[in-house]
């Protein structure tokens, strides 16, 4: 299914096959809008009903439900719960999902009163994140629209109008940049080798201000990024790094914020090979790269006062006659040597030289994301990502971020104790710690020793990074989870660097 978003005027949107009206529970009844009564008087429906009335309709409290009342004209009415507040953005998310789902594979236009919102803006962006969002399918079969009708009592204002058109426009290009994430991540590894997945980020990225390099095996050698080299080894299909910059207004003063996504294309844990069962899904193990890479083309195409550097190692770890062996001593980018121990904990390896590239293009500060270690999902299971940051100010802005896309992160603490876990006898550091202690927690202190004292969160996303269920607009499979925190926190970073 590929759905789009567009604003439409009251007249158009009457013509959709579907039209959503939005039910907010309050205490002992529901309510309707009454500028949505009021601008479509044929819907013949009450502003108030009761609790009562929902219940034999079949429509609960719970955000997201919803039924079909009646056809109009040719179209379905559904209505939607949508909480008890008209300014909750995730309950928008969850209600424009529901709208597409009751939709299916037709039109639909969903009504949205300005009047009592706060920003209507933010508003309609969160509606049609959560439409698209859960429109997308891997193989996309059908198109359909989208449409938002604004409406006010008696009419919207211009500037309400205005704002809901813009963020009608914003939530489109963040959910595309999402979903292409999400088609990426859910491609079989033998269709998106390190080859491909560079291939398709520079078709992608194809957009003004943004300028690409690609490093090929030679070049890594060159460039002294062993990390790569030894993790891509046992594969006949070579390493690849990409950088990306987003760079809008060059010479400017600004603030400049690298991404490190790690891009393991399949990971069957080299020669301490995983389980068979724990590599089913091991094409999800590049996310990291798709999502700093989505991340930067949301805000270049949204044309954010931001400089971006996107940096994306990729690899195949599997086994091959030159593969890792466990007590191997890498050396990577920034001289630091590495005993390797588990090629199993590859990721960090990657991501050792690729956070020695971000330090060098001399940030204010600098975001990894990484599906990096078993521990993740189980200290915070499938639903919230950890976070682990060097300083308070870098946390509170990704946290706050966190919070307005609905893409949980739980901050982690680095602990200095545990740090004598990395020690080794022949290398600078190893790469794991001991087996069943604090394992996000000990990869963490790895990373930060390649961050060379720039402000730095990492953040670690195994269990979010893949849904076994739709649930809302989480569809099946790759979610690209800390894609839209991203671009939320390069959006703040950009108004307070310019406030």
């Amino acid at each position: 299914m590929t759905r789009h978003a567009q604003l439409v005027r009251l007249e158009e949107g009457r013509r959709f096959d579907v039209l959503c009206v939005p039910v907010h529970f309050d205490g002992d009844d529901a309510f309707i809008a009454e500028a949505i009564i009021a601008a479509v008087p044929e819907l013949a429906l009450p502003a108030t009903l009761s609790r009562a009335w929902c219940a034999a309709q079949g429509l609960r409290e719970e955000i997201g439900s919803f039924t079909v009342v009646r056809a109009l004209a040719g179209s379905s009415v559904v209505l939607v719960a949508a909480g008890a507040t008209l300014n909750d953005l995730e309950n928008y998310r969850r209600a424009g999902a529901a709208a597409v789902r009751a939709a299916e594979e037709r039109d639909v236009a969903f009504f949205l009163a300005s009047d009592g919102v706060d920003q209507p803006d933010a508003v309609a962006q969160a509606l049609v994140e959560g439409a698209l969002l859960a429109s997308y399918r891997y193989r996309a079969n059908a198109e359909a629209r989208f449409g938002v009708v604004a409406v006010g009592a008696p009419l919207p204002s211009v500037g309400a109008h205005t704002l809901v058109g813009e963020g009608v426009a914003r939530g489109a290009i963040v959910a595309d940049s999402v979903n292409w994430a999400k088609q990426l991540i859910n491609s079989p590894a033998n269709a998106m080798t390190p080859r491909d997945l560079t291939r398709e980020i520079l078709e992608y990225l194809d957009l003004a201000h943004v300028s690409t390099r690609v490093w090929d095996e030679e070049d890594l050698r060159d460039e002294r990024c062993g990390g790569v080299l030894g993790v891509g080894a046992g594969s006949g299909e070579p390493a690849r790094l990409v950088t990306a910059t987003y760079d809008p207004a060059p010479g400017t003063m600004m603030a400049h914020v690298a991404l490190v996504g790690k891009g393991v294309t399949f990971d069957s844990g080299g020669l301490s090979i995983k389980p068979a069962d724990a590599m089913t899904q091991m094409k999800t193990d590049m996310s990291g790269a798709a999502v700093v890479m989505a991340a930067l083309a949301a805000v270049a195409r949204l044309g954010v006062p931001v400089r971006v550097t996107a940096i994306a190692p990729m690899a195949e770890n599997v086994i091959g006659e030159r593969a890792l062996k466990p007590g191997d001593v890498l050396t990577t980018r920034n001289g630091l040597s590495v005993e390797v121990l588990n090629t199993d904990a590859e990721g960090r390896l990657l991501l050792a030289d690729a956070l020695s590239l971000a330090v060098e293009a001399e940030p204010d500060a600098i975001i990894d994301i990484a599906t990096l270690t078993g521990a993740q999902r189980v200290a915070l299971g499938n639903s919230v990502g950890a976070m682990f940051a060097s300083t308070d100010e870098l946390a509170r802005y990704v946290s706050e971020a966190s919070a307005r896309t609905g893409e949980a992160l739980w901050r982690m603490p680095l602990v200095e104790g545990y740090r004598h876990q990395l020690d080794s006898d022949v290398a600078d550091l190893a790469n794991i710690g001991r087996a069943g202690q604090a394992g996000s927690i000990v990869a963490a202190l790895f990373l930060e020793r390649f961050s060379a004292g720039v402000p730095w969160v990492h953040l670690d996303v195994v269990g979010p990074a893949r849904a076994e269920a739709a649930s809302g607009y989480t569809t099946k499979g790759a979610t690209a989870f800390g894609a839209r925190t991203l671009i939320d926190f390069l959006v703040a970073v950009a108004r307070g660097w310019t406030s």
